[in-house]
C-alpha cells in the first residue's frame, strides 16, 4: 500500500513541486491550500506523513500542529519555514514538529527526510507487553528494569523516566524546556544544568558495555534518540 502525503502549503509553485516529486516517488500526495484546509483533512483521514508549511492564512503550521498533538495525533509532521532561525526551530519542534526543513530547499533532501520519518513510524518502539524497544535497549515499564544488548542497566528513577520519554519518542528532536517539564515539572528550583548531567550518566550507563550513542544532542534544539549520527 502507498504512503499517502497530505502537503498543507499556500503556495502554489511549492505545492506543485512536491505534488510531482513525491508522485513521481511512489506516493499518494493530498493538498490543503491553508491551515484549516488542511486540519479539516486531517481530521477526516489521517495521512502517513504532513508536510506542513508555517506562514499560511487563517490559522499558521505552528497552530495546525499544536491542535494536531492536542487532538492526540501522533502522524509525523514535516514543518517547512522560511526563517532560518533557532527560535522559529523550536517552536515548531515545541508544537509537536517532527522534522523541519528551511526555505529553499532541494527536492531530494525533502525525499530523504519524508523516507526517514516513514522509517521513524514503522520503528520497533511499539509497546508490547508494556514494554518499549529501540534498537538494542528494551526498557520494561512493569518491573522497571533496562536491558541493552541483554545485559542489565541499573538506572536511578530519574535516569528512567528520562530513558522513558525518549524511548516512547525515538527519532524526535525533545526541547530542553519540554524534557524539564516531563521530568522535573516547571517549578523545579534545583541546579540549571541538572538536565546536562543527567544525560550525561545515562549516555555513559547506556554505552558502557560498548554500545553507540543513542541520545544526541541537537545544538540550539534539544536532544533526540536516533541510532544514525
Amino acid at each position: 500500500m502507498r504512503s499517502t502525503i497530505l502537503i498543507v502549503d499556500d503556495d502554489e509553485k511549492i505545492v506543485s513541486m512536491l505534488r510531482r516529486g513525491l508522485a513521481f516517488e511512489g506516493y499518494e500526495v493530498q493538498t490543503a491550500s491553508n491551515g484549516a484546509e488542511g486540519l479539516s483533512k486531517l481530521m477526516d483521514k489521517e495521512p502517513d506523513i504532513v508536510v506542513l508549511d508555517v506562514m499560511m492564512p487563517q490559522i499558521d503550521g505552528f497552530e495546525v500542529c499544536r491542535r494536531l498533538r492536542e487532538a492526540g495525533s501522533k502522524v509525523p509532521v514535516l514543518m517547512l519555514t522560511a526563517k532560518d532561525e533557532v527560535q522559529s526551530r523550536v517552536t515548531g519542534l515545541d508544537t509537536g514538529a517532527d522534522d523541519y526543513l528551511v526555505k529553499p530547499f532541494a527536492l531530494e533532501e525533502l525525499l530523504a527526510r519524508v523516507r526517514a520519518l516513514l522509517r521513524r513510524k514503522a520503528d520497533i518502539s511499539n509497546v508490547v507487553d508494556n514494554r518499549l524497544v529501540y534498537e538494542d535497549i528494551i526498557l520494561d515499564n512493569d518491573s522497571r528494569e533496562v536491558l541493552r544488548d541483554g545485559k542489565r542497566l541499573e538506572l536511578t528513577a530519574k535516569e528512567f523516566e528520562l530513558l522513558n520519554l525518549f524511548m516512547q519518542n525515538p527519532r524526535r528532536v525533545l526541547s530542553r524546556d519540554l524534557i524539564m517539564d516531563k521530568i522535573w515539572g516547571y517549578d523545579y528550583s534545583g541546579e540549571s544544568n541538572v538536565l546536562e548531567v543527567y544525560i550525561a550518566m545515562l549516555r555513559q550507563k547506556t554505552e558502557e558495555h560498548g554500545g553507540k550513542r543513542l541520545i544526541q544532542t541537537i545544538r540550539g534544539a534539544g536532544y533526540i534518540l536516533r541510532g544514525d549520527s
